[in-house]
């Protein structure tokens, strides 16, 4: 399954205020005053909830200053909530100038108080480096202790913080732990994640029937990687009944948020006619999509598309454009298939030892059984067309092409 695995980042530092139910008309104005009394009387409980709503909208008009006048005093009493709120507030620069340092500050006395908001954006900080060096064991520390008290994004980062052996020793048991936790809290990207580890048989026993649960939960709450993976299950029958109309429904979902493994297989879905009336025309606008994003597959295909002129007049210089783009990527049957475009001079000048150099590279490169035989063959037939000086030649110019593309790469 292609990109079934992703990096949960939190980029955005979250805020995370004490919530107060919206009031009506009159009786808002009214509590808000009695609120507003009270907190000018120092109750820093109620001036952290004056300073949400200030800076939430809620019953009064939204005023970042005066949230932050509000959360501030509260903060200041040692009030865990208004230290981690002013947190966010210096995270975000709403109210005060954009601080990491002083939001590292407030969030590190509300956490000491065991706020779990306030332990989340702490790990959050030290695992982007924001206002501190870059410190995943530290990361870990925070979200561990905020997960420990259920709250669900720290739990699925801690997932993948175990995923993918950051800040601590890989481990796919625990990943898969607390995946499950937050999964069960109906986070998407834990789920879709979960889904993956269940398909893959990483930290549990391989089950295709929990993967099809747990990533159906997360595509039906929109997660685009989910989306897909759930059309390849049933692409493929895994976990659920083989049905080539879901597998193109779920694609077409992912598809139309621009994700490219989806666009890919919803163009093979119409170029086979799997679940869609057959349509070469569409499989080459998928394709194209895909293949403009850089998939390798993608281009692939359309260079394959472009080559035997199937819902596009046959080009061959559109084909070797595409076959290029798709073997500079390591794809190895684009690489066979533009050395033989170098070979029959079709889109380019005819070259058989820039032909034959491709060809060493694709077969050379992880081609499937049936397509290494494919080239297999080609390569003898073309061997005995060849002098033992052009052989050397294109040997050369292998690994020529090798060097110049594991440098792109890097």
């Amino acid at each position: 399954m292609r990109q079934i695995k992703i990096l949960l980042i939190m980029v955005v530092v979250t805020l995370s205020l004490l919530a107060s139910a919206a009031m009506p008309g009159n009786a808002a104005a009214e509590t808000v005053d009695q609120l507003r009394q009270q907190a000018e009387q120092g109750d820093a409980k109620v001036q952290a909830l004056l300073g949400y709503m200030y800076s939430t909208g809620q019953d009064v008009p939204q005023d970042y200053q005066e949230a932050a006048k509000w959360t501030r005093k509260a903060a200041e009493q040692g009030n865990a909530r208004g230290q981690s709120n002013l947190g966010s507030m210096y995270g975000m620069g709403q109210g005060v100038p954009q601080d990491y340092q002083e939001a590292i500050r407030w969030y590190r006395l509300a956490a000491e108080q065991g706020d779990a908001d306030a332990q989340f954006n702490l790990g959050v900080m030290y695992n982007q480096g924001m206002g501190v060096s870059q410190d995943n064991r530290e990361a870990m520390k925070w979200y561990h202790l905020a997960a420990s008290q259920g709250f669900v994004q720290a739990q699925a980062l801690l997932g993948a913080m175990y995923d993918l052996g950051q800040g601590v020793p890989q481990d796919y048991h625990e990943a898969a732990k607390w995946y499950r936790k937050a999964a069960e809290q109906g986070e998407a990207k834990a789920q879709a994640l979960l889904g993956a580890m269940y398909y893959q048989g990483q930290g549990m026993p391989q089950d295709y029937q929990e993967a099809a649960k747990w990533t159906r939960q997360a595509a039906e709450r929109g997660e685009v990687k989910a989306q897909s993976n759930l059309g390849v299950m049933y692409e493929k029958g895994q976990g659920v009944p083989q049905d080539y109309h879901e597998a193109a429904k779920w694609y077409r979902k992912a598809a139309a948020q621009g994700y490219t493994a989806a666009e890919v297989n919803l163009g093979n879905m119409y170029y086979n006619g799997q679940g869609v009336s057959q349509d070469y025309k569409e499989a080459i606008r998928w394709y194209r999509l895909a293949a403009e994003q850089g998939d390798a597959d993608a281009q692939f295909n359309l260079g394959t598309m472009y080559d035997d002129g199937q819902g596009v007049p046959q080009d061959y210089h559109e084909a070797v454009k595409w076959y290029r783009k798709a073997a500079e990527q390591g794809h190895a049957f684009a690489q066979s298939c533009l050395g033989d475009m170098y070979f029959g001079g079709k889109g380019v000048s005819q070259d058989d030892v820039e032909g034959y150099a491709w060809i060493i590279i694709g077969s050379s490169n992880g081609l499937d059984e049936s397509r290494q035989k494919i080239v297999e063959v080609q390569k003898q037939a073309l061997q005995q067309m060849m002098t033992p000086s052009q052989i050397a030649a294109a040997q050369r110019r292998a690994k020529e092409i090798q060097a110049g593309l594991g440098h792109q790469r890097q």
